[in-house]
C-alpha cells in the first residue's frame, strides 16, 4: 500500500486546496479502504502524526473500517496496536483527538470484548480514570463513557465496580471534565438498567443522582457552555430511561430545572435548556408531573418569562427563554388537566390584563392563545368570562399588546370557532378597527409595527370568519370584502397571501351571498394565479389557489365554471414546479372541485388521477437538518428549509455534538452515532403524499360512479402505505380508504345491486361481491393499524373512520371471521386505556387510571373508541345486547365519573346503544334509567343535555312499561327544568324528550301545562339539534290527530314555528317529518279559512 500516496488524499480532504476533494474521497474509498493496512496506517497516524486535525480525522475513519478490517488485522500484531492507542490517547492533548481516538478504542472494545480478548482494558481504564494525573483521569473517563456507550449492555456484571468507580469520579476536585464525562457513562448504564432485574443498580444510581445535579449546577455556574449543555443532554436521556433512578429526586430536579429557567442572570441558552427539559418531562412524565401538583408553580415562572419578550414580534421565531416559556405553556395545557394549567391561568389573566407594564399584558393573552389548542372544551366553556379581556387588550394602547391580541384571537377562533362565533358582534368591530387602522398608518415601510398589525389583522379575521355561522357573517360581507381586496393590493407578498385566505374563509361561509363579489375576487388574483419566478411568488399562488377552491364551493357549480377551466390548466403547470406547498394547495383545489362539481367532474378525473397518482409514486428520502440548540421544541412541528416543507419527527441522542469532527464526504460506512441535533424529519414528498391521499377520498365520495373505473388501481395504490413510517400518511390512507368503502356502497345501493342493510349478524343482506372483497381487504388494514398505532391521532381517526362506516353500511364490515372480536377487543383496550397509543399511560400510572384527572387530549382517545360502540349498536341492533355485556360496565362507570367530558360522552355512548338495541334494551330499563336520571341533575350542561336525548329514546324504546310509567314524574320534573338552559342544546333535546314521553304515554304526561310551555318559550323552531324535530313533529301531528284541545288552542302561537321549520336551512327535517309537517300545515290552512 502506497503509504504516501493515502496521506496525500487525507491531507486533500482537509485541504482543498490541495486537490480535488471529490477526486480524493473516491481514491480513499475504492483503493485504500478495501485494504486492512489502511486501518493499520490510520492507527498510526494517530499514534505519531503532529497534525491533530489529520488525526482527528484519522481516527474518525479508522473507527468506521474498525468492522470490516480489525479482525483480519494479525492476532499477534492487535495487542500491540492496542497499547499504543491506549497509551497515545492517553498522551493526547487536544480533546478533539482524545475524544475520536476513544471513540474508536470502544469500537475494538466491541469485537474484542465479545471475544473474550483485551481481558485487561478494564482494569486499565480503572486505573486510568483514578489515576493522579487529570489528563489521564479525563481519558479514563470518557473511553468507559464511549465503551458503555457501544456495548452497555454487555457490561451490566461489571457494574457494581462501575458504579463504586463513579461515586469517586463524579465528585472530581480539579476536573469539571472528568465529572460530565462520569455523567455521560452513567447516563449510557441508566439506558439499560432495569429496575425489575437489577434493584442494586438503581439504588447506586439513586445515590449518584444528587451528584450528578451538582455537576449541572457547577458547571452553570462556572459558565461552560459546552459541558452545560452536555449535563442538560443527560437529564434529557434519563426522561426516557426507567423511572425508578430519579423518581425519590425528579421533584428535587424539577423545581431546579425551574429556577434555572426563572433566572434571568444566567444565558439565554442554559434558560432554554432548563425549560426544554421541563417540556420533554411534561410529554415524557406528565403523569409523575401532575402527580406533584406543580403545574400552576410552572405556568405562574413561565408567565413572568414570557414576559421578557420585550420588543420581539409577537410570531418571532427566535429561540428564547421567552418563546420557549410560551411553548411549554401550550404543551403543558395538552399534556396536564386543565386544573393545572388553564384555571390557574385564568386565574391571573385578568391581573396581567391590567398591568401597567405591557410587556405582562402581552405575555397574559398571548399565554391564553398557547394554551386552546390543549384544551378547546374547557377554555370553550370560559369564553363568556375572559372575552371583556380580550376586547380590552383589542383596544390597548400598545400595539405590541394589541398584536398579541390579534394572535390570540386567531387562535381562540381555530379552536373554539363556536363559542367565539358567538361574542361575533363584539370582536369583528374590534377586529376591523385594528386592520383599517394599520392600514391607514402605513406609509410604505417594509416592515415594522404596521406591516405585522395587517398580518395579524388579517390572520384573526379569517380564522374568525371561518368558525362563524352564514348568517352571522353575512352583515359584514360589504364591508369585509372591500377591505381585504384593498388589502390584497399591497405589496407584501404575504400579506397578499393572508388577504386572499381570509376572502377564501369568508366566501366558503357566507356561501351564495359572496356572488356579488366573485368576479372581482377572482380578477384580482388571476395575475397571480401564474406567477413562478420566486419562491415568494409560489407561496404567494398556493395562498390563491386554496382561496379560489373556497369560492368554487361558495359560488357553485354553475357560477364558477367559467373559471374552472383556465383554472385546472394553471395546476397542470403548478404540478410540474417542484414547490411542495404549491402542489398541495393544488391537490386541495382537485378536492373542492370534486365537491363543487360531483359526477360532472368526471371530465377531469384522468387527469386528476394520474397526478394524484403519481405524487404517491415519488421516491422519498430521509432529510437529516441540522437546527442548533434548543431544536427539541420544534418536535411535531413544520419548519420550512430551503423552500421545503418538512416535519421534524425525532431527535437522537446517541452522540455528543461535534464530537467526531468527522468528514461526511469520507464516512463510507452507516455510522448510527449521528449528532444529537440532527433531526430527522418528515420530508415535503411524504406530506405531499399525505394530502393527495387526502384528496383522492374527496374525488371518491363525491365524483362516486365516475370514479368506479380508477376505483380498484386506487386501493391498490394506497392499500401500503397504511404501513408507511410517516403516521400522517397512515392516519390518511384508512380514512380514504373508509371513504372509499362508503362511496362504493353507495353507488351500488342506488344502482339496485344490494338492498338496504338490516342491522345484526349473521347478515340478512348480502354485499355484493365487490363490496365483500373491498370490505375485506379495509378491515384487513384498518386492524392492523389500529391495533398497534403508537400515535394517538391516527388512533382516533382509524375508530371514527369505522364507527362512520358501522352507522353508513350496517354490519357488514364485522361479519369477517374473527373480525368483530378484534374490534371489540381492540375498542376494550383503548377505553380501558391499554391500548400500545396509550402505553404512556399504563407504564407511568402507579394507581387506577380511571381515578387521574385526564386530559382532554387523552380522553379523545377514549371518546373515539366508544364512537364505535355507537356504531356497533347501530350496525347490530338487538344483536348488540351480547357485547353490551362486556362493554357495560366500563361506560356506566365513566357515567358516573368525576370529569364532566366523561360523564357527557358515555351518556352520549348509552343514547346510541339505546336507539340501536331497540327493543332489546327492556331488560336494562332499571339499570340504565337510574344512571340516566342522576344525569339529568348533572351539574355540566352537556350532560344534561344528553340524559335528556338518553332517556328519552329508553322510554321510546323500552317495553318494561311498569318501570317508565314508575319514572315519569322525577324524568317530567328534571327535563323541565332543560327548558331554560340554552347552552348545550338543553332546550332541544328536552323538546325532543318530553315528545317521546308525550307518543309512549300520552296520560301521563301533564300536556296541558308542557305544551304551553314548550311552544310560547321561543324553543320552537329548534336552532341546533335537528334530529330532535322529528319526534317534536311527530309529536304536534299526533296531538292534532288526537283532536287535543290544548294544541288546537294553541295553533296561532305554533304557526310561525311551522312556517320557520319548513323553510331555510332544508336539512331542518328529514324527508318524512317535512311531509307530514307540510301536511299538517295544510289542514291547519284549510281548517282556519273555514
Amino acid at each position: 500500500m502506497d503509504q504516501q500516496r493515502f496521506l496525500e488524499q487525507l491531507q486533500i480532504v482537509l485541504d482543498p486546496s490541495k486537490g480535488n476533494v471529490k477526486s480524493a474521497t473516491s481514491v480513499l474509498q475504492n483503493e485504500f479502504y478495501k485494504q486492512p493496512e489502511s486501518l493499520l496506517f490510520l492507527i498510526q497516524l494517530i499514534i505519531s502524526h503532529d497534525l491533530t486535525s489529520l488525526k482527528q480525522l484519522a481516527a474518525v475513519e479508522a473507527r468506521q473500517l474498525v468492522p470490516k478490517h480489525w479482525t483480519r488485522i494479525s492476532a499477534n500484531q492487535r495487542p500491540h496496536v492496542r497499547s499504543q492507542l491506549l497509551q497515545a490517547t492517553i498522551a493526547e492533548n487536544d480533546g478533539k483527538v482524545r475524544r475520536a481516538a476513544a471513540r474508536l478504542i470502544s469500537a475494538i472494545a466491541k469485537l474484542d470484548l465479545n471475544d473474550g480478548e483485551w481481558a485487561d482494558l478494564p482494569s486499565f481504564l480503572q486505573k486510568a480514570a483514578t489515576s493522579s494525573k487529570q489528563e489521564e483521569r479525563v481519558v479514563g473517563t470518557y473511553i468507559l463513557f464511549s465503551i458503555l456507550e457501544t456495548m452497555g449492555d454487555a457490561f451490566g456484571e461489571r457494574f457494581r465496580d462501575l458504579f463504586a468507580l463513579f461515586g469517586n469520579t463524579i465528585r472530581d476536585p480539579e476536573s469539571n471534565e472528568v465529572r460530565i464525562n462520569t455523567m455521560l457513562a452513567l447516563s449510557k448504564m441508566a439506558m439499560v438498567i432495569d429496575e425489575e432485574d437489577d434493584q442494586a443498580s438503581v439504588k447506586a444510581f439513586q445515590g449518584l443522582f444528587p451528584s450528578m445535579v451538582g455537576v449541572l449546577k457547577d458547571t452553570i455556574d462556572a459558565g461552560e457552555e459546552d459541558r452545560i449543555m452536555q449535563a442538560f443532554e443527560v437529564f434529557q436521556t434519563l426522561l426516557g430511561c426507567d423511572y425508578q433512578l430519579m423518581s425519590k429526586h425528579f421533584q428535587h430536579l424539577v423545581i431546579f430545572m425551574n429556577q434555572i429557567a426563572s433566572n434571568k442572570d444566567l444565558a439565554e441558552d442554559t434558560r432554554v435548556q432548563a425549560i426544554s427539559f421541563l417540556m420533554q418531562a411534561v410529554q415524557y412524565r406528565r403523569l409523575k408531573i401532575q402527580g406533584m401538583k406543580i403545574g400552576e408553580q410552572l405556568v405562574m415562572s413561565m408567565l413572568q418569562i414570557v414576559t421578557e419578550l420585550g420588543d420581539s414580534a409577537a410570531d418571532d421565531d427566535d429561540i428564547t427563554p421567552a418563546r420557549s416559556a410560551l411553548g411549554l405553556v401550550g404543551s403543558m395545557a395538552q399534556q396536564l388537566p386543565a386544573s393545572q394549567v388553564i384555571v390557574p391561568l385564568l386565574k391571573v389573566l385578568r391581573q396581567f390584563s391590567e398591568h401597567s407594564d405591557p410587556n405582562y399584558r402581552r405575555a397574559g393573552i398571548l399565554a391564553l392563545g398557547m394554551c386552546v389548542e390543549g384544551a378547546p372544551d374547557f377554555i370553550g366553556t370560559q369564553v363568556q368570562d375572559f372575552i371583556p379581556v380580550v376586547l380590552r387588550l383589542l383596544d390597548d394602547p400598545e400595539v405590541k399588546v394589541r398584536q398579541a391580541a390579534l394572535h390570540s384571537v386567531a387562535q381562540l377562533a381555530d379552536n373554539v370557532p363556536q363559542d367565539l362565533g358567538k361574542q361575533h358582534e363584539k370582536l369583528m368591530p374590534m377586529l376591523l378597527k385594528n386592520l383599517t387602522a394599520a392600514m391607514q398608518a402605513y406609509q410604505g415601510e417594509e416592515d415594522g409595527p404596521n406591516i405585522e398589525m395587517m398580518k395579524a389583522g388579517s390572520s384573526a379575521i379569517d380564522a374568525m370568519v371561518d368558525g362563524m355561522e352564514k348568517g352571522d357573517a353575512s352583515p359584514y360581507l360589504e364591508q369585509l370584502t372591500r377591505l381585504l381586496q384593498r388589502l390584497f393590493q399591497h405589496p407584501d407578498f404575504k400579506i397578499k397571501a393572508l388577504a386572499a385566505s381570509a376572502l377564501g374563509s369568508l366566501a366558503s361561509t357566507v356561501e351564495s351571498a359572496f356572488l356579488p363579489y366573485l368576479d372581482d375576487s377572482m380578477n384580482s388574483m388571476h395575475e397571480f394565479a401564474t406567477k413562478k419566478e420566486s419562491e415568494d411568488e409560489l407561496d404567494l399562488r398556493a395562498s390563491i389557489t386554496d382561496a379560489m377552491g373556497e369560492f368554487a364551493v361558495a359560488a357553485g357549480p354553475e357560477k364558477f365554471k367559467i373559471y374552472v377551466a383556465p383554472l385546472m390548466l394553471a395546476c397542470e403547470e403548478a404540478l410540474s414546479l417542484e414547490h411542495s406547498r404549491l402542489k398541495e394547495s393544488t391537490y386541495i383545489l382537485f378536492g373542492s372541485l370534486a365537491k363543487v362539481y360531483e359526477e360532472e367532474f368526471a371530465h377531469f378525473l384522468p387527469g386528476v388521477v394520474k397526478a394524484l397518482f403519481d405524487c404517491l409514486d415519488q421516491e422519498e428520502a430521509d432529510i437529516e437538518v441540522d437546527l442548533g440548540e434548543g431544536a427539541s421544541d420544534l418536535l411535531g412541528k413544520e419548519v420550512t428549509i430551503a423552500g421545503k416543507k418538512v416535519k421534524v419527527a425525532a431527535a437522537t441522542d446517541d452522540d455528543v455534538a461535534g464530537e467526531d469532527g468527522g468528514i461526511g464526504d469520507v464516512e463510507i460506512y452507516d455510522d448510527d452515532e449521528d449528532d444529537w441535533n440532527d433531526l430527522t424529519t418528515v420530508g415535503p414528498i411524504a406530506l405531499e403524499k399525505e394530502i393527495a391521499i387526502e384528496v383522492l377520498g374527496d374525488v371518491i365520495s363525491n365524483s362516486k360512479r365516475e370514479f368506479l373505473p380508477y376505483l380498484e388501481k386506487s386501493i391498490e395504490k394506497i392499500l401500503p402505505l397504511a404501513e408507511h413510517e410517516f403516521e400522517g400518511i397512515r392516519k390518511a390512507t384508512v380514512s380514504t380508504l373508509h371513504r372509499a368503502y362508503a362511496a362504493l356502497w353507495d353507488v351500488e345501493e342506488e344502482a339496485g345491486h344490494i338492498q338496504k342493510w338490516q342491522p345484526g349478524l349473521p347478515l340478512r343482506v348480502e354485499p355484493s361481491p365487490r363490496l365483500k372483497k373491498f370490505g375485506e381487504v379495509l378491515m384487513a388494514g384498518t386492524i392492523t393499524v389500529w391495533a398497534d398505532e403508537e400515535d394517538r391521532t391516527t388512533v382516533m381517526d382509524t375508530s371514527r373512520s369505522l364507527a362512520e362506516n358501522l352507522k353508513l353500511t350496517g354490519p357488514n364490515l364485522v361479519s369477517y371471521p374473527d373480525v368483530l372480536e378484534k374490534v371489540v377487543n381492540i375498542v376494550m383496550a383503548l377505553i380501558t386505556k391499554k391500548h400500545p397509543c396509550q402505553e404512556e399511560l399504563s407504564l407511568e400510572a402507579e394507581a387506577d387510571l380511571s381515578d387521574m384527572e385526564i386530559t382532554e387530549f387523552d380522553w379523545l382517545v377514549v371518546d373515539s373508541a366508544m364512537d364505535v360502540i355507537s356504531g356497533l349498536a347501530v350496525a347490530l341492533g338487538p344483536d348488540f345486547t351480547q357485547l353490551w355485556k362486556r362493554f357495560d360496565k366500563h361506560i356506566l362507570k365513566y357515567a358516573s365519573g368525576g370529569e364532566a367530558l366523561e360523564r357527557a360522552t358515555a351518556v352520549g355512548v348509552l343514547a346510541e346503544v339505546i336507539t340501536g338495541m331497540g327493543s332489546s334494551v327492556t331488560p336494562y330499563t332499571a339499570q340504565l334509567g337510574q344512571i340516566l336520571l342522576r344525569r339529568l341533575g348533572d351539574e355540566d350542561p352537556q350532560t344534561k343535555s344528553n340524559a335528556a336525548y338518553a332517556i328519552g329514546r329508553l322510554v321510546e324504546k323500552s317495553h318494561d312499561s311498569a318501570t317508565v310509567a314508575k319514572a315519569f314524574p322525577p324524568i317530567l320534573s328534571k327535563v323541565h327544568n332543560l327548558f331554560t338552559i340554552k347552552e348545550a342544546r338543553c332546550q332541544d333535546n328536552a323538546a325532543g324528550c318530553i315528545s317521546r314521553l308525550i307518543l309512549k304515554h300520552r296520560e301521563a304526561v301533564p300536556t296541558d301545562e308542557i305544551l304551553p310551555e314548550l311552544i310560547e318559550s321561543g324553543i320552537l323552531p329548534l336552532k341546533e339539534d335537528y334530529e330532535e324535530n322529528e319526534p317534536v313533529w311527530k309529536m304536534i301531528v299526533q296531538m292534532y290527530k288526537w283532536e287535543d284541545q290544548t294544541i288546537i288552542d294553541l295553533t296561532p302561537k305554533l304557526i310561525p314555528a311551522i312556517k320557520a321549520v319548513l323553510g331555510e336551512p332544508e336539512e331542518q327535517l328529514n324527508d318524512e317529518t317535512r311531509e307530514q309537517v307540510q301536511q299538517l300545515a295544510v289542514f291547519l290552512q284549510q281548517n282556519m279559512s273555514s
